[in-house]
């Protein structure tokens, strides 16, 4: 019997949708990540000053070459294995399917200076499950670094309050089916995440589109005490 639960209904459409994901990506077809977001993640991660780094949700790889073509080293682990075998294909990095349920006891390598999520974070009891891994996943004062939708931006004409919507891909050219659920959360909840956890609040970043003036995303960096 399949389970029917929203996180594995997240899972079950990026496998369907693996191929189209990775032509978009390859081919610049999102607006926002190439104005603006693509190059925010990188200069987070590279202000942060990390060897070794950890691309949760790593999808194609793009983020892992870009990486690594600054020196730092990139393992990337994604649920999806047509996404770890087109980020083999292009390199940049250690790439291995790993569902996050697994993270604690099953990413080679670990534990590393950085993980990066960037956009990779879209359920809600899987999230939990990120989180619950990074104490095994960083070192003592290792970073945790996500890009996600700025919820203010994101919430629409939903009320701002944690829970589930509806995904969508408008705005993306590609042979898309089937847009996975993804859970709304606020920023309060965000940071919520990262105190419950463990973490402290390091620094908190809202790249601005260039032509709205208003935040293409929000980056959060939570961090491991000494």
């Amino acid at each position: 019997m399949s389970d029917p639960s929203p996180d594995a209904a997240i899972l079950a459409a990026w496998l369907r949708n693996a191929a189209p994901w990775e032509a978009a990506v390859r081919e610049q077809r999102i607006e926002s990540r190439r104005l603006v977001t693509d190059q925010a993640i990188v200069a987070a991660v590279k202000d942060a000053a990390p060897r070794r780094v950890l691309d949760l949700g790593c999808g194609e790889g793009w983020l892992a070459r870009a990486l690594s073509a600054e020196g730092i080293a990139v393992t990337g682990v994604d649920a999806v294995p047509e996404l770890i075998e087109a980020a083999c294909r292009h390199g940049g990095g250690a790439f291995h399917v790993v569902a996050y349920e697994q993270l604690a006891a099953a990413v080679p390598g670990a534990p590393f200076d950085a993980v990066v999520c960037n956009f990779s974070l879209l359920g809600e009891q899987s999230v939990e499950e990120v989180f619950a891994a990074l104490p095994a996943l960083l070192v003592p004062g290792g970073r945790c670094i996500v890009q996600t939708l700025h919820p203010l931006i994101a919430c629409g004409d939903g009320p701002y309050r944690d829970g589930w919507r509806e995904g969508s891909w408008a705005g993306i050219d590609g042979d898309f089916t089937d847009a996975p659920p993804w859970y709304f959360r606020t920023l309060e909840s965000w940071v919520g995440l990262l105190l419950r956890h463990g973490l402290m609040l390091e620094a908190l970043r809202e790249p601005l589109h260039p032509a709205t003036g208003r935040p293409a995303s929000v980056i959060v960096v939570g961090r491991i005490p000494i």
